[in-house]
């Protein structure tokens, strides 16, 4: 990984340092690689539409196929998919998965251009709903259905704060209390400044390869058992980015499984686990309320229960289940297509005993699950 902050450079230069220390990593030269995927970033000209050429192209043209991948906060996923499938099918032994960003100041704000038929613009022309705007309207729904507190939100900050103060990956390394949290700048009510991520400069990237290749190179390599990149099933009943409204209910009754609750579901299933299983999970905290929403959406708890298992102290470091060990995006702030491939770097750290300063002892079996615009599922299970 190239670490996380706001370093003003081009985010080629994040992905290609990225590249070479998971070369590093692997013992492998680049001209090993047959087969580069990279995840796409909106923000930064042509090279940020062609990741996986722009990429390979920095790190020396070696003939190498590649493919790129736009999916929004899910694109490391569905570039991590693309090269496991390409592998899995026999095309290649050895593929790189590359994602970087570099990002503006403040929160996101859409591409240039008028583009009146466009949920993403119209959102913001129409509503000014930036994405913090969202981020509250789901902890209000939080509070409403489950009575959730600011200062239960307040402690989830905390807790990934102490557990990425010693991420050297990580842009923030301050732990931070209860009562810093509630006294910060209120953003979107009831989120303040501290309940809500930042927007990053970084980069990540993984190799992937079969499993004949790696136990060659290591005795008990690091397994990817399995990658879900659902799609919400019709009528979604949840208002999602950037949508103005949900489906309607009214003719045809809503799935079983909500659209969130079926990302990590389908990954459990391809990779013959449950919750019960998992001795880790790294989950895309946007803001503190959304991180105790994948609590229960990965099934770590009933509908309700987060807070719970918050206060219980389950979900920190030496808890029954630790979640966002690596501080998550409360420590790292959002680099968008790097963002689901460095929570597989985290995992893979884990389960190899080499988080030094966060380790989850004895870790076996994690997950990972964020989502991206538009419906785009993403959730990775990684597995020793």
């Amino acid at each position: 990984m190239h670490p996380w902050g706001k370093w003003g450079r081009s985010f080629v230069e994040y992905g290609t340092s990225a590249a070479r220390a998971a070369l590093d990593d692997a013992g492998l030269r680049w001209s090993d690689v047959q087969f580069v995927s990279g995840a796409d970033t909106i923000r930064n000209g042509y090279p940020g539409y062609v990741a996986g050429a722009t990429f390979a192209q920095a790190l020396g043209w070696s003939g190498a196929r590649v493919s790129s991948c736009y999916s929004a906060c899910a694109s490391g996923a569905t570039a991590i998919d693309i090269a496991r499938a390409r592998i899995l099918a026999g095309l290649c032994d050895v593929a790189l998965v590359v994602g970087a960003d570099t990002t503006p100041k403040g929160f996101f704000a859409p591409v240039g251009g008028d583009r009146p038929e466009d949920p993403d613009w119209l959102r913001f022309r129409l509503l000014g709903a930036t994405n913090p705007t969202y981020f509250g309207l789901y902890a209000r729904r939080r509070m409403e259905l489950y009575g959730a507190t600011e200062r239960d939100f307040a402690r989830v900050k905390v807790k990934n704060s102490r557990q990425g103060a010693a991420n050297p990956n990580a842009r923030y390394h301050k732990a931070v209390s209860e009562d810093e949290v509630l006294a910060s700048p209120v953003v979107a009510s009831p989120l303040r400044l501290l309940d809500i991520c930042a927007t990053s400069d970084g980069g990540a990237a993984v190799v992937l390869s079969s499993m004949d290749f790696a136990r060659s190179r290591r005795p008990r390599p690091v397994k990817i058992a399995a990658v879900s990149t659902v799609t919400p099933r019709y009528p979604n009943t949840v208002i999602e980015m950037p949508n103005f409204a949900t489906d309607s209910s009214a003719g045809v009754a809503p799935p079983d499984r909500p659209f969130r609750d079926s990302i990590t579901h389908a990954a459990y299933q391809e990779a013959g686990i449950g919750p019960d299983d998992l001795d880790l999970a790294e989950v895309y905290d946007l803001s503190t309320a959304l991180e105790l929403d994948w609590y229960e959406n990965i099934g770590l708890c009933k509908a309700g229960e987060a807070e719970r298992l918050l206060n219980d102290g389950d979900t920190a470091l030496g808890g029954r289940i630790p979640v966002n060990a690596s501080g998550g995006l409360a420590c790292f702030g959002e680099a968008v297509p790097a963002q689901a491939i460095a929570q597989v770097c985290e995992l893979t750290w884990q389960l190899r005993g080499e988080a030094d300063g966060r380790q989850v002892e004895g870790a076996k079996v994690g997950v990972t699950v964020n989502q991206g615009l538009f419906g785009h599922g993403s959730s990775v299970v990684v597995m020793r």
